[in-house]
Protein backbone atom coordinates (compact mmCIF):
# COMPACT_ATOMS: atom_id res chain seq x y z
CA UNK A 1 0.00 0.00 0.00
CA UNK A 2 1.41 3.39 -1.02
CA UNK A 3 0.62 5.44 2.05
CA UNK A 4 -0.77 8.94 2.12
CA UNK A 5 1.33 11.79 3.40
CA UNK A 6 0.81 13.29 6.86
CA UNK A 7 -2.79 14.49 6.95
CA UNK A 8 -3.54 17.93 8.37
CA UNK A 9 -6.54 18.23 10.67
CA UNK A 10 -6.89 22.01 10.95
CA UNK A 11 -9.06 23.96 8.52
CA UNK A 12 -6.66 25.12 5.79
CA UNK A 13 -9.02 25.71 2.87
CA UNK A 14 -9.10 28.69 0.53
CA UNK A 15 -12.78 29.20 1.41
CA UNK A 16 -14.58 29.74 4.74
CA UNK A 17 -16.11 26.90 6.73
CA UNK A 18 -19.87 26.50 6.43
CA UNK A 19 -21.57 26.17 9.83
CA UNK A 20 -24.37 24.05 8.36
CA UNK A 21 -21.95 21.31 7.30
CA UNK A 22 -19.91 18.70 9.18
CA UNK A 23 -16.41 18.04 7.89
CA UNK A 24 -13.82 15.33 8.50
CA UNK A 25 -10.76 13.88 6.80
CA UNK A 26 -11.04 10.36 5.39
CA UNK A 27 -8.58 7.92 3.82
CA UNK A 28 -9.43 5.30 1.19
CA UNK A 29 -7.48 3.46 -1.52
CA UNK A 30 -7.66 2.76 -5.23
CA UNK A 31 -7.12 -0.59 -6.93
CA UNK A 32 -3.42 0.16 -7.35
CA UNK A 33 -3.02 0.28 -3.59
CA UNK A 34 -2.52 4.05 -3.44
CA UNK A 35 -4.07 5.70 -0.40
CA UNK A 36 -6.17 8.73 -1.23
CA UNK A 37 -7.09 11.47 1.23
CA UNK A 38 -10.37 13.30 1.04
CA UNK A 39 -12.54 15.80 2.87
CA UNK A 40 -15.96 14.33 3.64
CA UNK A 41 -18.73 16.90 3.98
CA UNK A 42 -22.17 16.06 5.37
CA UNK A 43 -25.18 18.27 6.12
CA UNK A 44 -25.82 18.77 9.85
CA UNK A 45 -29.56 18.54 9.27
CA UNK A 46 -30.04 15.40 7.15
CA UNK A 47 -33.48 14.68 5.70
CA UNK A 48 -32.78 10.96 5.24
CA UNK A 49 -30.70 8.25 6.90
CA UNK A 50 -28.94 7.62 3.58
CA UNK A 51 -28.30 10.63 1.38
CA UNK A 52 -27.36 10.97 -2.28
CA UNK A 53 -23.57 11.27 -2.57
CA UNK A 54 -21.18 13.15 -4.86
CA UNK A 55 -17.42 12.75 -5.39
CA UNK A 56 -15.61 15.92 -6.50
CA UNK A 57 -12.15 16.48 -7.95
CA UNK A 58 -10.22 19.16 -9.82
CA UNK A 59 -8.96 21.43 -11.19
CA UNK A 60 -6.00 19.66 -12.78
CA UNK A 61 -3.00 20.48 -10.59
CA UNK A 62 -5.11 21.80 -7.71
CA UNK A 63 -5.85 20.27 -4.30
CA UNK A 64 -9.03 19.55 -2.39
CA UNK A 65 -8.54 22.66 -0.29
CA UNK A 66 -9.25 24.77 -3.35
CA UNK A 67 -12.12 24.62 -5.86
CA UNK A 68 -13.23 20.99 -5.39
CA UNK A 69 -13.64 21.51 -1.65
CA UNK A 70 -15.75 24.60 -2.25
CA UNK A 71 -18.04 22.64 -4.58
CA UNK A 72 -18.23 19.75 -2.12
CA UNK A 73 -19.04 21.89 0.91
CA UNK A 74 -21.64 23.90 -1.02
CA UNK A 75 -23.41 20.77 -2.23
CA UNK A 76 -23.31 19.27 1.29
CA UNK A 77 -25.10 22.36 2.57
CA UNK A 78 -27.77 21.55 -0.02
CA UNK A 79 -28.37 18.05 1.31
CA UNK A 80 -25.75 15.75 -0.25
CA UNK A 81 -22.91 13.69 1.21
CA UNK A 82 -19.86 14.90 -0.66
CA UNK A 83 -16.23 13.85 -0.95
CA UNK A 84 -13.51 16.17 -2.30
CA UNK A 85 -10.26 14.25 -2.74
CA UNK A 86 -6.65 14.66 -3.79
CA UNK A 87 -5.67 12.52 -6.80
CA UNK A 88 -2.82 10.01 -6.65
CA UNK A 89 0.68 11.51 -6.42
CA UNK A 90 -0.61 14.92 -5.30
CA UNK A 91 -1.70 16.81 -2.21
CA UNK A 92 -2.13 14.66 0.88
CA UNK A 93 -2.75 11.49 -1.12
CA UNK A 94 -0.12 8.78 -1.53
CA UNK A 95 1.79 7.58 -4.57
CA UNK A 96 5.42 7.86 -5.57
CA UNK A 97 7.03 9.56 -7.34
CA UNK A 98 5.14 12.74 -6.64
CA UNK A 99 3.52 15.04 -9.22
CA UNK A 100 2.72 12.45 -11.87
CA UNK A 101 -0.57 12.19 -13.77
CA UNK A 102 -2.11 9.24 -15.57
CA UNK A 103 -5.34 8.97 -17.59
CA UNK A 104 -5.77 5.44 -16.23
CA UNK A 105 -4.83 5.98 -12.57
CA UNK A 106 -6.69 9.28 -12.33
CA UNK A 107 -9.86 7.72 -13.74
CA UNK A 108 -9.35 4.97 -11.19
CA UNK A 109 -9.10 7.63 -8.46
CA UNK A 110 -12.65 8.73 -9.28
CA UNK A 111 -13.81 5.12 -9.23
CA UNK A 112 -12.11 4.60 -5.87
CA UNK A 113 -14.06 7.58 -4.52
CA UNK A 114 -17.23 5.87 -5.78
CA UNK A 115 -16.08 2.67 -4.02
CA UNK A 116 -15.77 4.61 -0.77
CA UNK A 117 -19.12 6.36 -1.07
CA UNK A 118 -20.84 3.10 -2.08
CA UNK A 119 -19.87 1.55 1.26
CA UNK A 120 -20.44 4.62 3.47
CA UNK A 121 -23.32 4.24 5.93
CA UNK A 122 -24.54 7.81 5.33
CA UNK A 123 -24.62 7.45 1.55
CA UNK A 124 -27.16 5.78 -0.74
CA UNK A 125 -25.16 3.52 -3.11
CA UNK A 126 -27.91 3.82 -5.73
CA UNK A 127 -27.64 7.62 -5.82
CA UNK A 128 -24.01 8.49 -6.52
CA UNK A 129 -22.77 11.26 -8.77
CA UNK A 130 -19.47 12.92 -9.61
CA UNK A 131 -18.30 16.46 -10.32
CA UNK A 132 -15.12 17.09 -12.31
CA UNK A 133 -13.61 20.56 -12.57
CA UNK A 134 -11.18 21.68 -15.31
CA UNK A 135 -8.99 18.69 -16.34
CA UNK A 136 -10.97 16.52 -14.01
CA UNK A 137 -14.06 17.26 -16.08
CA UNK A 138 -12.58 15.07 -18.79
CA UNK A 139 -11.70 12.46 -16.20
CA UNK A 140 -15.27 12.58 -14.92
CA UNK A 141 -16.66 11.88 -18.40
CA UNK A 142 -14.21 9.02 -18.79
CA UNK A 143 -15.37 7.63 -15.45
CA UNK A 144 -19.03 7.99 -16.41
CA UNK A 145 -18.35 5.97 -19.57
CA UNK A 146 -16.73 3.21 -17.51
CA UNK A 147 -18.50 3.09 -14.13
CA UNK A 148 -22.18 2.16 -14.25
CA UNK A 149 -22.56 3.01 -10.55
CA UNK A 150 -22.29 6.71 -11.47
CA UNK A 151 -25.84 7.91 -12.03
CA UNK A 152 -25.10 11.59 -12.71
CA UNK A 153 -22.04 13.57 -13.83
CA UNK A 154 -21.32 17.30 -13.83
CA UNK A 155 -18.33 18.80 -15.61
CA UNK A 156 -17.37 22.39 -14.90
CA UNK A 157 -14.98 24.51 -17.03
CA UNK A 158 -13.72 21.22 -18.53
CA UNK A 159 -10.34 20.53 -20.10
CA UNK A 160 -9.72 17.50 -22.31
CA UNK A 161 -6.21 16.70 -21.02
CA UNK A 162 -5.51 14.21 -23.80
CA UNK A 163 -6.34 16.76 -26.47
CA UNK A 164 -4.38 19.65 -24.97
CA UNK A 165 -1.30 17.48 -24.40
CA UNK A 166 -1.38 16.04 -27.91
CA UNK A 167 -2.51 19.14 -29.82
CA UNK A 168 -1.49 22.09 -27.68
CA UNK A 169 -3.75 25.00 -26.76
CA UNK A 170 -6.40 25.77 -29.39
CA UNK A 171 -5.05 22.78 -31.39
CA UNK A 172 -2.13 24.97 -32.49
CA UNK A 173 0.28 21.98 -32.38
CA UNK A 174 -2.01 19.44 -34.03
CA UNK A 175 0.45 17.86 -36.44
CA UNK A 176 2.60 14.76 -36.53
CA UNK A 177 5.74 16.92 -36.69
CA UNK A 178 4.78 18.98 -33.64
CA UNK A 179 3.91 15.87 -31.63
CA UNK A 180 7.16 14.19 -32.65
CA UNK A 181 9.18 17.20 -31.51
CA UNK A 182 7.31 17.15 -28.20
CA UNK A 183 7.95 13.42 -27.76
CA UNK A 184 11.65 13.93 -28.48
CA UNK A 185 11.90 16.64 -25.82
CA UNK A 186 10.00 14.60 -23.23
CA UNK A 187 12.05 11.48 -23.81
CA UNK A 188 15.30 13.44 -23.59
CA UNK A 189 14.01 14.66 -20.23
CA UNK A 190 13.28 11.07 -19.17
CA UNK A 191 16.91 10.15 -19.79
CA UNK A 192 18.10 13.19 -17.87
CA UNK A 193 15.76 12.46 -14.96
CA UNK A 194 16.90 8.85 -14.78
CA UNK A 195 20.54 9.92 -14.84
CA UNK A 196 19.94 12.45 -12.04
CA UNK A 197 17.72 10.22 -9.94
CA UNK A 198 15.13 13.01 -9.64
CA UNK A 199 12.28 14.39 -11.70
CA UNK A 200 12.52 17.96 -12.97
CA UNK A 201 9.49 20.11 -12.25
CA UNK A 202 7.77 21.86 -15.11
CA UNK A 203 6.85 24.94 -13.10
CA UNK A 204 3.38 25.96 -11.99
CA UNK A 205 1.60 29.11 -13.10
CA UNK A 206 4.22 31.58 -14.33
CA UNK A 207 5.45 33.98 -11.64
CA UNK A 208 6.24 36.85 -11.98
CA UNK A 209 3.53 37.44 -14.52
CA UNK A 210 4.84 38.90 -17.82
CA UNK A 211 3.09 42.06 -18.95
CA UNK A 212 2.38 40.51 -22.34
CA UNK A 213 0.99 37.24 -20.95
CA UNK A 214 -2.16 35.94 -22.70
CA UNK A 215 -5.40 36.56 -20.83
CA UNK A 216 -5.83 32.92 -19.83
CA UNK A 217 -2.38 32.94 -18.16
CA UNK A 218 -3.39 36.09 -16.27
CA UNK A 219 -6.64 34.32 -15.35
CA UNK A 220 -4.73 31.39 -13.84
CA UNK A 221 -2.30 33.73 -12.04
CA UNK A 222 -5.19 35.62 -10.48
CA UNK A 223 -6.45 32.38 -8.93
CA UNK A 224 -3.41 30.26 -8.11
CA UNK A 225 -0.83 32.90 -7.21
CA UNK A 226 -2.90 35.31 -5.12
CA UNK A 227 -4.70 34.95 -1.75
CA UNK A 228 -7.85 34.20 -3.74
CA UNK A 229 -6.77 30.61 -4.42
CA UNK A 230 -3.14 30.02 -3.42
CA UNK A 231 -2.45 26.84 -1.43
CA UNK A 232 0.91 25.50 -0.28
CA UNK A 233 0.17 21.96 -1.52
CA UNK A 234 -1.23 23.00 -4.90
CA UNK A 235 0.99 22.10 -7.87
CA UNK A 236 -0.30 25.01 -9.91
CA UNK A 237 0.37 27.45 -7.08
CA UNK A 238 3.96 26.23 -6.77
CA UNK A 239 6.37 24.07 -8.81
CA UNK A 240 3.83 22.35 -11.04
CA UNK A 241 3.83 18.83 -12.45
CA UNK A 242 6.99 16.97 -13.35
CA UNK A 243 8.08 17.86 -16.89
CA UNK A 244 7.27 14.31 -17.98
CA UNK A 245 4.32 13.99 -15.59
CA UNK A 246 1.55 14.17 -18.18
CA UNK A 247 3.21 12.68 -21.26
CA UNK A 248 1.07 9.53 -21.43
CA UNK A 249 -2.00 11.68 -22.16
CA UNK A 250 -0.60 12.32 -25.64
CA UNK A 251 -1.50 8.81 -26.78
CA UNK A 252 -4.73 8.40 -24.80
CA UNK A 253 -7.98 9.76 -26.26
CA UNK A 254 -9.83 9.40 -22.95
CA UNK A 255 -13.24 10.44 -24.32
CA UNK A 256 -13.33 7.74 -27.00
CA UNK A 257 -16.50 6.12 -25.62
CA UNK A 258 -18.27 9.15 -24.18
CA UNK A 259 -21.13 8.65 -26.67
CA UNK A 260 -21.92 5.40 -24.85
CA UNK A 261 -22.66 7.16 -21.56
CA UNK A 262 -26.22 6.25 -20.59
CA UNK A 263 -26.39 8.14 -17.29
CA UNK A 264 -27.24 11.83 -16.89
CA UNK A 265 -24.61 14.47 -17.70
CA UNK A 266 -24.57 18.24 -17.20
CA UNK A 267 -21.66 20.08 -18.83
CA UNK A 268 -21.04 23.69 -17.70
CA UNK A 269 -18.62 26.24 -19.10
CA UNK A 270 -18.01 29.96 -19.13
CA UNK A 271 -18.96 31.45 -22.49
CA UNK A 272 -15.85 33.68 -22.52
CA UNK A 273 -13.42 31.02 -21.23
CA UNK A 274 -10.41 30.23 -23.42
CA UNK A 275 -11.20 26.58 -22.76
CA UNK A 276 -14.85 26.63 -23.81
CA UNK A 277 -14.09 24.73 -27.02
CA UNK A 278 -13.23 21.64 -24.95
CA UNK A 279 -16.74 21.44 -23.49
CA UNK A 280 -18.54 22.34 -26.72
CA UNK A 281 -16.68 19.67 -28.68
CA UNK A 282 -16.87 17.05 -25.93
CA UNK A 283 -20.62 17.60 -25.60
CA UNK A 284 -21.10 17.25 -29.37
CA UNK A 285 -19.03 14.05 -29.40
CA UNK A 286 -20.96 12.65 -26.43
CA UNK A 287 -24.26 13.28 -28.19
CA UNK A 288 -23.14 11.86 -31.55
CA UNK A 289 -24.93 8.52 -32.20
CA UNK A 290 -25.82 8.31 -28.49
CA UNK A 291 -29.33 6.86 -28.04
CA UNK A 292 -29.42 8.31 -24.50
CA UNK A 293 -29.61 12.02 -25.36
CA UNK A 294 -32.56 13.17 -23.27
CA UNK A 295 -30.62 13.25 -19.98
CA UNK A 296 -27.67 15.28 -21.32
CA UNK A 297 -27.40 19.08 -20.94
CA UNK A 298 -24.99 21.83 -21.97
CA UNK A 299 -25.02 25.04 -19.92
CA UNK A 300 -22.92 28.03 -21.02
CA UNK A 301 -22.56 30.87 -18.50
CA UNK A 302 -22.69 34.29 -20.24
CA UNK A 303 -19.60 36.45 -19.71
CA UNK A 304 -17.79 33.90 -17.51
CA UNK A 305 -14.10 33.04 -17.97
CA UNK A 306 -12.31 29.83 -17.02
CA UNK A 307 -11.50 30.44 -13.34
CA UNK A 308 -14.83 32.13 -12.61
CA UNK A 309 -16.17 28.60 -12.25
CA UNK A 310 -13.44 27.73 -9.72
CA UNK A 311 -14.71 29.89 -6.88
CA UNK A 312 -17.07 32.69 -7.91
CA UNK A 313 -20.19 31.95 -5.89
CA UNK A 314 -22.07 34.54 -7.95
CA UNK A 315 -21.14 32.74 -11.19
CA UNK A 316 -21.08 29.00 -10.44
CA UNK A 317 -24.66 27.80 -11.15
CA UNK A 318 -25.15 25.86 -7.94
CA UNK A 319 -28.94 26.10 -8.22
CA UNK A 320 -28.86 24.40 -11.61
CA UNK A 321 -26.35 21.79 -10.38
CA UNK A 322 -28.53 21.03 -7.37
CA UNK A 323 -31.67 20.75 -9.50
CA UNK A 324 -29.87 18.44 -11.91
CA UNK A 325 -28.77 16.02 -9.19
CA UNK A 326 -32.11 16.12 -7.36
CA UNK A 327 -33.98 15.33 -10.55
CA UNK A 328 -31.74 12.37 -11.34
CA UNK A 329 -31.83 11.07 -7.75
CA UNK A 330 -35.57 11.58 -7.23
Amino acid sequence: MQKATIVTQEWDKTFPENERVNHRKVVFHNRYGIELVGDLYTPKQAAEARLPAIAVCGPFGAVKEQSSGLYAQTMAARGFVTLAFDPSFTGESGGEPRYMASPDINTEDFQAAVDYLSTLDQADPDRIGIIGICGWGGMALNTAALDTRVKATVTSTMYDMARVNANGYFDSEDSAEARYAKRQALNRQRTEDYRNGTYALGGGVVDPLPENAPFFVKDYYDYYKTPRGYHARSLNSNGGWNVIGCMSFMNQPILRYSNEIRSAVLMIHGEKAHSCYFTKDAFANMMRHNPYKDNKQLLLIPGAVHTDLYDRMDVIPFDEITEFFRKVFA
